[in-house]
């Protein structure tokens, strides 16, 4: 049975499901930044899931991207599978602008997290799910 993995839970909150994956909101205020947590057990990799599976988190990340490019005017949006520290597969999907706090270099590692005020990560979520359900996916 799918879990998320414990450091994920974490570190985000809930925002929806969408026909594969599992939303979330990365909780770090500085940046527009959701991750995408394809709910399948013992997934580390891309190659490791069912090409079924594959094609439907490709059109999941496709039109994330696009909705979260579009909802915050993003300069750039960053996409990104890791997964050193946490092996479970998933996605982050991160707005950036040219003025953030760690253009042109990536997120990881530059600065401290802002943590969320309990109304702006609320207004946050609803904001990006609202966007996201629109993408009937």
């Amino acid at each position: 049975m799918f879990q998320l993995h414990p450091q994920l839970a974490k570190d985000s909150f809930p925002v929806t499901n969408l026909s594969l994956s599992r939303v979330i909101l990365a909780n770090d205020a500085r940046f527009p930044w959701i991750v995408l947590v394809p709910e399948r057990e013992d997934l580390v990799d891309l190659h490791d899931m069912a090409h079924a599976d594959y094609n439907t988190l490709a059109r999941e990340i496709r039109s994330t991207s696009k909705a979260m490019a579009n909802l915050f005017s993003a300069d750039k949006m960053n996409v990104a599978t890791l997964g050193n520290m946490v092996p479970q597969l998933h996605i982050h999907i991160i707005a950036r602008y040219r003025n953030d706090a760690a253009w042109p270099g990536p997120v990881w590692g530059k600065g401290t997290a802002e943590l969320y005020e309990k109304s702006a990560a609320e207004k946050r979520i609803s904001d990006i799910r609202e966007a996201l359900d629109s993408l009937n996916l």
